[in-house]
């Protein structure tokens, strides 16, 4: 079952990033670190009511934010799509242990679903260049490679944009 987060969630939300974060960490990926993502960025993801978690036998397995607001770094992107129309897939994660059984395929089901029902015509993410699995999965799925963005505090390495037109 997906639904919209509750503040009980948070700390399940934490323990899963943070695993998923050690978990990329020990096979050479610095995608997340101790500043990304945290706390605060959940609460404000909650806040908007844009945070969305997985639940499996009454647990929380995995997160997902679909977000209308635009990433400063976002701007000098050329999208296919017209600004203002877009949702924008944020902090997709699935505790590790349970990675590699579908559960990030249906958190995206979800939230491309999401998007599409609401009236968006895209969604937009990006993903770490050195995480070459998540390349993977958004490109089997159907999202364009754009141009690339930095988010200095994450990484020297640039991330790559994405997109999905509905």
């Amino acid at each position: 079952m997906i639904r919209r987060a509750k503040i009980s969630d948070i700390e399940h939300i934490l323990n899963i990033t943070k695993a998923c974060a050690a978990k990329m960490e020990s096979l050479g990926i610095h995608q997340w670190n101790e500043h990304y993502p945290s706390k605060q960025i959940f609460l404000n993801d909650l806040e908007r009511n844009e945070l969305f978690v997985k639940e499996a036998n009454g647990s929380v397995i995995g997160t997902v934010v679909i977000s209308t607001l635009t990433d400063p770094e976002y701007a000098p992107v050329k999208w296919l799509t017209p600004n203002g129309n877009s949702t924008y897939i944020h902090r997709l994660s699935v505790s590790p242990d349970l990675q590699g059984q579908g559960h990030a395929q249906s958190l995206m089901d979800f939230a491309e679903g999401f998007s599409k029902e609401k009236g968006f015509a895209s969604v937009r993410l990006d993903t770490f260049s050195q995480n070459r699995r998540n390349q993977q999965f958004y490109e089997q799925r159907g999202y364009e490679k754009l141009e690339d963005i930095f988010y200095p505090k994450q990484s020297d390495h640039p991330f790559h944009c994405y997109e999905l037109v509905l």
